[in-house]
């Protein structure tokens, strides 16, 4: 058994010290490199897809759909694309070893004279092999680069020092670049570099689950050259047809031995070829920069001649840093964070990869929605979720543009989500599960447990719940901003349309006098139906149910406020009929929501299920996260226990705060007070497997009034679910996004208890011990302002740059803070919070 590398953090870097091939795929996805336009896995340049490694390069958006047999069914899946590998980069001494000499690779080998250091793997690996000496990678999140530092022993004894450097352009989106820089220690010769951009193995192989399904997206590839240093390859999706160019740039600080051919090029791989004279004192660096189009791009005529205009443009490697990391501190100073310790060194890093993942200077521009993994590699298939829900509150505060351009993604697609609720014999909008290229349900058919090895109906299309999440983040956004050019036209269609399939969607029962939401399946996604069901879906989920509710006051709420001509004109744009309003106010009064046990109940029945020995299984299993597949492998099913994948009910809790929670349970005609939320929520953390990373961030939320030691316990769990790869193996396949921008809105909204409501900053402070004192910047309605939290009191200051006061509510207390002055409040005692019904929602 060899020793896991370890992992170093400073305050702005994230440092890897040794080689691991058991960690790289992980590595990988937590040092991608990214621009909101494309994002690079951090893979080494010389490594190619293995057990190890996975290079992947994904552009925001860009999906491809093919077809699969798979047990006699065709399967239509759609996919984000990986990319033809603009890193390929490699090298080796020569001419010594001759033209059949040894490629470097980072395969370690043992050797008694090594540099000290984890991760390296007793035993040989043959005669002959390199030895590696050292290994170190470095994320620098300040400037957004990825560095890599390596030391080996040839075969025939010389040792050779590369350091690398790499950058995905954050002011340039089309623009990436490596700089490697080779020492020669004790010799002097020639290093031959071979420096290529590689279509070769371009398929999505990086998820094993997803090994059956066809993979090859991209085809007919050709490749070119323009200049002695310039190659490029063009390819095209196959069925959504989209042109893909990257052009490759490479050149060297010393004159290169000539080659002949200078470079290689195939139907799949354009290549350059460099010998460079080498010796101790006399380091030789060598740039490889490039270029990526799609014919997606806007304002080119052509994707090749837009990569090959733009890489004869670009500047050298030191040129294309400054105006990189110039962006990326702009990108820091709107989104301040200070946050002491381990925690903030955490959720820097998840600052950094939802930058950028959803970068507000080129995603802004872009026809991409939130992709739950980011664009860090392949599980989900790049598809698009509810994960929005848990991003664009934190993107509310700091870049609204970016929130407007995401919510526009949805709008977009509101055609599709109008056909799919009339195929299904409903008004409205239903936005599908999975969202991809034109918003039709991607969500797949089956689905596969590893464990057992079999393929499974996947019922998760059944989550309606969906179009809630775009309806609270538009409503959100309106609070958040006071943007009416946009909740006025495009949010207001959403919200009327996704209320008005609500409204169709509920039916009204006798015996109980209330309207149910049958068939469907909640947040949870352990539950798909009732034991020994022949169909899929559950009655009356609760959390389905009570958003419906909330979205149907808050679409009559804003049916109110829009301008008189303004709602005539969407009325009529909508063919909304004057009885459907009344409708909405009968339904958003008397949905059913059940109870069992003195507690919310799950869903209907849920109170019917047997309890599960969860601690003879936590015995038998160790890690029960992923519980449904524990029981499938074992020939039983989750949906006959009261369990939990993640947060269902206490959702509820997340997304409203106290008095809101209680004012849209009284709207049902329920109370709902601390007493009845307090016996639900421990009533659920005794149910809860945690096989989501969305679940510690919403029981941290939830607990952090209530239970500080358990929040605390919640919240670490969410700052490690993807750093330590807590849900196993899932991290490598990609991020998860939804979890990081949680953890970033945990600090501003939850533990700051921040709102934005009737044009003011509220603030409800309730910070756990452990995190007591950070620090942050939000913009509230166009206005910079910030927020120190101390143990006992709370520092709020308005720059002097800025036009206007801020007012600011804490407690009983209301002040004005102008530009240029700081205000220090004492905070109560005991964190206060809203009474029940008395913290009104708001307005736009």
């Amino acid at each position: 058994m060899t020793e896991p590398a370890s992992r170093e953090t400073t305050e702005w870097t994230w440092a890897y010290e040794g080689y691991d091939p058991r960690a790289e795929r992980l590595r990988e996805a937590l040092c991608t490199l990214g621009n909101g336009y494309f994002a690079t896995r951090g893979a080494a340049p010389e490594s190619v897809a293995g057990p190890a490694h996975y290079p992947g390069t994904y552009a925001a958006g860009l999906y491809n759909r093919l077809t699969t047999t798979l047990d006699g069914r065709e399967l239509e899946h759609e996919d984000v694309v990986n990319l033809p590998n603009w890193l390929a980069f490699r090298f080796r001494p020569h001419p010594d070893e001759g033209p059949d000499g040894e490629w470097f690779t980072p395969d370690p080998v043992h050797d008694p004279g090594a540099e000290p250091g984890p991760g390296r793997e007793p035993g040989g690996h043959g005669h002959g092999r390199a030895r590696l000496l050292r290994y170190r990678q470095v994320l620098d999140l300040r400037h957004g680069t990825l560095g890599r530092s390596v030391r080996y022993r040839d075969r025939h004894g010389r040792h050779l020092g590369v350091e690398q450097c790499r950058l995905v352009h954050m002011a340039d989106p089309h623009l990436a670049a490596l700089r490697t820089t080779f020492t020669a220690e004790d010799w002097s010769g020639t290093i031959e570099v071979e420096s290529a951009i590689d279509g070769m193995a371009a398929a999505n192989t990086g998820v094993e689950r997803y090994r059956d399904l066809a993979s090859h997206h991209l085809t007919d590839m050709g490749t070119g050259s323009e200049d002695p240093d310039l190659v490029w390859l063009r390819c095209r999706t196959r069925a959504s047809d989209i042109r893909v160019v990257m052009a490759a740039r490479t050149r060297a600080d010393a004159e290169p031995d000539r080659l002949t051919p200078p470079t290689r090029l195939t139907d799949y791989r354009a290549e350059q070829r460099l010998r460079l004279p080498i010796r101790p004192g006399r380091p030789v660096t060598v740039e490889k920069t490039i270029a990526l189009h799609t014919s997606r791009d806007t304002a080119i005529s052509s994707p090749l001649g837009a990569a090959v205009d733009r890489l004869r443009r670009a500047p050298d490697f030191d040129g294309l840093l400054g105006t990189h990391g110039a962006a990326w501190e702009r990108l820091w100073r709107r989104a301040d964070l200070d946050v002491p310790g381990e925690s903030g060194h955490i959720l820097r890093l998840h600052l950094f990869h939802l930058l950028q993942t959803l970068s507000p200077g080129h995603t802004a521009r872009l026809d991409a929605g939130v992709p739950a993994r980011g664009l860090h590699g392949e599980a989900y298939r790049g598809h698009v979720f509810w994960d929005e829900l848990f991003v664009l509150p934190y993107l509310n505060l700091h870049f609204p543009e970016l929130s407007r351009a995401l919510m526009t993604y949805r709008y977009r697609r509101l055609p599709a989500a109008l056909r799919a609720a009339r195929a299904a014999g409903r008004e409205g909008a239903m936005f599908p599960w999975q969202s991809g290229s034109d918003g039709r349900e991607e969500t797949p058919e089956t689905h596969l447990n590893p464990r057992s090895g079999r393929w499974l109906p996947d019922n998760s299309r059944l989550q309606h719940h969906v179009g809630s999440a775009v309806a609270y983040n538009v409503w959100r956004y309106g609070q958040a901003t006071g943007d009416t050019g946009f909740t006025h036209a495009e949010g207001a269609e959403l919200l009327l349309q996704i209320a008005r399939f609500w409204a169709s969607r509920a039916e009204f029962d006798p015996a109980y006098e209330r309207y149910r939401i049958r068939g469907v399946v909640g947040p949870d996604e352990y539950h798909e139906a009732y034991p020994d069901a022949s169909e899929p879906g559950l009655d009356d989920n609760a959390y389905t149910n009570v958003t419906a509710a909330w979205v149907l006051a808050r679409a009559l709420d804003l049916a109110r406020a829009l301008p008189a001509a303004r709602r005539r004109e969407l009325a009529e744009r909508i063919g909304l009929r004057p009885e459907e309003p009344e409708l909405w106010e009968d339904v958003s009064r008397r949905l059913r929501v059940p109870f069992h046990e003195g507690v919310v109940s799950q869903f209907d029945g849920y109170g019917e299920l047997r309890e599960l020995d969860w601690e003879g299984y936590r015995a038998r299993y160790g890690d029960i996260r992923r519980l449904d597949r524990v029981l499938e492998a074992e020939g039983d099913t989750v949906n006959r226990y009261r369990a939990s994948k993640q947060a269902d009910v206490l959702m509820l809790g997340y997304l409203f705060s106290p008095g809101e929670l209680a004012e849209v349970f009284a709207r049902l005609g329920y109370a709902m007070d601390d007493a009845l939320w307090r016996r639900t929520v421990d009533y659920y953390l005794a149910r809860t497997s945690h096989g989501s990373t969305l679940s510690g961030v919403v029981h941290a939320w939830v607990l952090s009034r209530v239970r500080h030691g358990e929040a605390w316990r919640h919240l670490k769990e969410a700052l490690a679910s993807d750093v330590a790869d807590l849900q196993g193996g899932t991290t490598a396949e990609g991020i998860h996004l939804g979890a990081m921008a949680g953890t970033l809105d945990l600090v501003q909204r939850g533990l700051a208890g921040l709102q934005t409501r009737e044009g003011a900053l509220w603030l409800d402070p309730a910070p756990v011990p452990e995190l007591s004192e950070f620090g942050f910047t939000v913009r509230h309605r166009g206005t910079a302002v910030r927020v120190r939290m101390k143990p006992g009191q709370l520092c709020v200051g308005v720059p002097r740059s800025e036009e206007g006061p801020v007012r600011v509510v804490l407690a009983d207390d209301t002040v004005d803070i102008a530009p240029g002055e700081e205000r220090l409040l004492a905070l109560p005692r005991e964190p206060g919070r809203p009474a029940p019904g008395t913290a009104p929602p708001g307005g736009l």
